[in-house]
């Protein structure tokens, strides 16, 4: 049901305590727990048997023999054993069907009994032994037409007579209607296990995308801000002997940007915590490249950004906040692995995609410029999620480029 929590059951194999599907069924599985002992049901199934069993035995009086000890013990064999239908199904539709068939066998009147084989093929069909069942069942129809039409003369009540064939029709009506019901029940069962596998799985999909996308976040925040507050603590440790003003400069880049990253932190532990509401501030875009720009200025680059293509509308959200991570982490890249001081960014927008290229003149000071880190795998990441494409690698010259291409959903391609 749609904002129900799907919850397992108790370990061992009980099931769900909440799940979708038919309202009779759903009951029927929340009970079915195979160490429980259904005593309600069947005590309240042995009073219907019992009691219906003695009016019964009125009307047939001429026909069949009179309710005595034996019979009552039988009438509640049925039931004891159905006590232990959720445990044991394949065993209780056999002895219940068995005691059906004795019952028969003595000239008892017909009645309730074949309530107690009805339930026990249920649940051996639920359970999913429905061999079992048909076997079962299929035994006791044919003990019960060698009874009625061939050792009724040895059995009792005394002159009794073979059952008219009319009588079979409809016995093997009721037997089918039974076995119907039950491989009825046992397909919708099963439909409703797969469907709530679907949506158990479904649900850890998303979860796992949400999980992916929230370190991704944090990874681009906290290695940006990080690589410049690095920088930076290593100018003001140089400086700060021979020129105070200018460690105080980076003393002053370096709370600016930690006061920024734990903003951001915050704003992404927020949606973490509450789930399904507002964001309290609008995600970062293209439009806070300037604040990047000056941010690298403090580290040290100089960044030169261009922008072509046609003026357009607002890029969608997704899209927007991709790129903006992307050519960030880009310029994280080129502070912390590159010797370069100067970047360029250069942002191209057509019908239907949005192009960022990021360049440095390199070279790269350390083994994993390459793009061996999280970096640049977060990048292809969000890229990927929004159906495009992420490549980076070493120029001929020396430098290093990275062009990620981003489909723009809902805009018209040429």
């Amino acid at each position: 049901m749609a904002g129900m929590e799907l919850q397992r059951g108790p370990a061992g194999g009980g099931p769900p305590r909440h799940w979708e599907g038919p309202p009779l069924l759903r009951r029927w599985e929340e009970r079915r727990d195979p160490r429980r002992i259904p005593w309600v049901s069947t005590l309240l199934l042995a009073v219907v048997v019992m009691v219906g069993s003695g009016f019964a035995a009125e009307g047939q009086e001429a026909t069949r023999e009179p309710l005595d000890v034996f019979a009552r013990v039988l009438l509640l064999a049925g039931p004891a054993l159905l006590l232990l239908r959720n445990r044991y199904p394949v065993p209780v539709v056999f002895g219940v069907c068995g005691v059906a068939l004795v019952y028969l066998s003595a000239g008892y009147p017909y009645g309730p009994v074949f309530l107690t084989v009805a339930v026990a093929c249920f649940a051996a069909v639920v359970a999913g032994r429905r061999r079992a069942a048909w076997w079962a069942v299929g035994l006791l129809w044919a003990g019960h037409l060698l009874v009625a039409h061939w050792l009724y003369a040895w059995l009792p009540p005394a002159g009794d007579r073979a059952a008219p064939w009319g009588q079979e029709i409809a016995v093997t009506a009721w037997v089918a209607a039974v076995l119907a019901a039950s491989e009825l029940a046992r397909v919708r069962r099963e439909v409703s296990a797969r469907e709530r596998e679907e949506r158990e799985a479904a649900e850890r999909r998303r979860a796992d995308e949400e999980r992916l996308r929230i370190a991704r976040e944090l990874h681009d925040v906290l290695a940006h801000s990080i690589a410049v507050i690095n920088v930076q603590a290593g100018v003001g440790l140089t400086l700060l002997d021979d020129d105070p003003e200018q460690a105080r400069a980076a003393l002053t880049t370096i709370r600016a940007a930690s006061k920024e990253a734990l903003g951001e932190v915050r704003q992404v532990l927020d949606r973490l915590r509450s789930p399904g509401e507002a964001p309290r501030a609008p995600a970062p875009g293209l439009d806070r490249l300037p604040e990047l720009v000056e941010q690298a200025a403090a580290a040290g680059l100089a960044v030169t950004v261009e922008r072509t293509g046609e003026e357009a509308p607002a890029l969608p959200p997704g899209a927007d906040l991709a790129a903006f991570r992307i050519v960030q982490e880009a310029l994280t890249n080129v502070v912390r692995h590159s010797g370069s001081r100067t970047a360029r960014v250069a942002i191209a927008r057509a019908p239907g995609r949005l192009v960022l290229r990021v360049d440095d003149e390199g070279p790269a000071t350390g083994s994993d410029a390459g793009g061996s880190g999280n970096g640049l795998a977060g990048m292809r990441e969000r890229a990927a999620a929004l159906g495009g494409t992420v490549e980076a690698g070493t120029r001929p010259d020396g430098g290093f480029r990275v062009r990620a291409e981003l489909p723009l959903r809902g805009e018209e391609e040429t």
